[in-house]
């Protein structure tokens, strides 16, 4: 198998290079399941996590906001992967004194701009589980008005006559998704954690 410097790496997930992420699983993935398993965590955990670190470590790429000074990528997405378990471990009210820490990583990495990451990629996460469970004519009109085309191209987009109706159907959908995510035991998590 191909070996990757960090840089190489890092390159690649900013760019959803399949080789390079595939190379990321294969490398570290069973320390990140040993780690998990050890401390109450299952099969679906590790994948969610794991999946997680490497969402995270993309978007503070793609913000410029990820520091690499005296760490490595192995150290970096270990030390996130921890930080997501014990979050997780934290949602779930277990004791993290009891952590049997197997992986290597750095509590500097743990600063307020990786929180807001995590944080942010929790309410992502959750939105996008709702979204796909409305209907399919609700996510379309939504995405179309996220993706700001006016109300009158979503009309004929949609087959629909008329620019009042676009707005009250778009305003239901999104009233249903709001409400759906609020009764979410996730979004009450979040809300709790955030006060």
């Amino acid at each position: 198998m191909k070996s990757f410097t960090d840089e190489q790496i890092l390159k690649g997930i900013l760019r959803h290079d399949n080789v390079v992420l595939s190379y990321i699983y294969k490398q570290y993935f069973y320390k990140v399941n040993a780690f998990v398993r050890k401390n109450q965590g299952g099969e679906d955990d590790v994948s969610d996590i794991f999946q997680e670190a490497i969402i995270v470590i993309y978007r503070k790429l793609k913000e410029n906001d990820l520091l690499f000074e005296n760490r490595s990528f192995e150290v970096y997405l270990f030390s996130v992967c921890r930080f997501l378990w014990l979050k997780q471990l934290e949602k779930r009210r277990i004791e993290q004194e009891k952590l049997s820490d197997s992986l290597p990583f750095q509590e500097d990495i743990y600063d307020d701009d990786l929180v807001a990451v995590v944080d942010k990629n929790e309410r992502y996460l959750l939105y996008q589980k709702h979204f796909r469970n409305i209907s399919t004519d609700c996510q379309k009109i939504l995405q179309l008005f996220f993706d700001k085309v006016p109300i009158r191209q979503i009309a004929l987009i949609m087959g629909l006559k008329s620019e009042k109706y676009v707005k009250t159907r778009k305003f239901k959908c999104k009233e249903l998704l709001i409400e759906r995510i609020r009764q979410d035991n996730e979004y009450k998590k979040i809300v709790e954690d955030d006060t």
